[in-house]
């Protein structure tokens, strides 16, 4: 369960990074969700591993099971400490390259730069970097002079919305910029979060190994009593 739950979370950052990629430049802020992913892929054969040994009372599978856990353990830590620096970073890549991809949008051949510029302003309900006033300064406004913002501008309530900005008030008020780094962020701490809940899991899972292990140790060795020539 734990190893499933891993992956949905590794995946799910995944999924949505696919939707705002193109408002990074630095692919490595997905370095946490593919250690995730792999962490929950061997935490499942790990599992295996822990059942066996304790249904078989393995001494050696046990060891191996603690070992095994220890460093999966060290590996969420170094997740949790990626995690909080690409988290840092977010606002700072965003920064960085989200002018960039405004000023590139093209509404009348849209490629995916433009798409996605529509699903996050439909998505978070937004409308340009700050606000609705800064597709003044873009090159596909000036290019269509029709003092008109794209259509992901408008609220999702008004059906005879045109994106002018003669009528401000049909439009989202809020910038972009902001609300991107705000859910980007809230990602990662879905990866921290998951992270540091089964690192404490996997802790409790080498405290249960080793209190078996200790009980092996401690049990008496069968020994075969002779008593009068029968065997007892």
């Amino acid at each position: 369960a734990a190893a499933g739950i891993l992956c949905y979370v590794g995946a799910y950052v995944f999924i949505t990074y696919d939707d705002y990629d193109h408002f990074f430049e630095d692919v490595y802020t997905l370095i946490p969700a593919v250690i995730i992913i792999a962490v929950g892929t061997l935490l499942f054969i790990i599992g295996l591993i822990g059942c066996c040994a304790t249904i078989r009372e393995s001494r050696c599978g046990l060891a191996t099971f603690v070992i095994i856990l220890l460093l999966v353990f060290i590996t969420e830590v170094v997740v949790v400490v990626l995690g909080y620096i690409y988290r840092a970073k977010v606002e700072e890549e965003v920064n960085h390259s989200i002018r960039k991809v405004y000023n590139g949008y093209n509404g009348t051949n849209p490629d995916a730069a433009s798409r996605a510029i529509d699903y996050v302003q439909r998505q978070l309900r937004c409308c340009g970097i700050h606000n609705y006033t800064d597709w003044e300064n873009t090159v596909w406004f000036k290019q269509t002079k029709n003092n008109s913002v794209p259509l992901s501008c408008c609220k999702a309530a008004l059906s005879n919305c045109t994106g002018s900005l003669t009528r401000p008030m049909d439009l989202y008020s809020e910038g972009c910029e902001a609300l991107v780094v705000k859910k980007l962020q809230e990602i990662m701490m879905y990866v921290i979060w998951a992270a540091l809940a089964f690192a404490a899991i996997q802790l409790l899972g080498m405290l249960c190994a080793c209190i078996v292990l200790c009980r092996r140790s401690r049990d008496p060795a069968y020994e075969l009593l002779i008593t009068g020539g029968t065997y007892a």
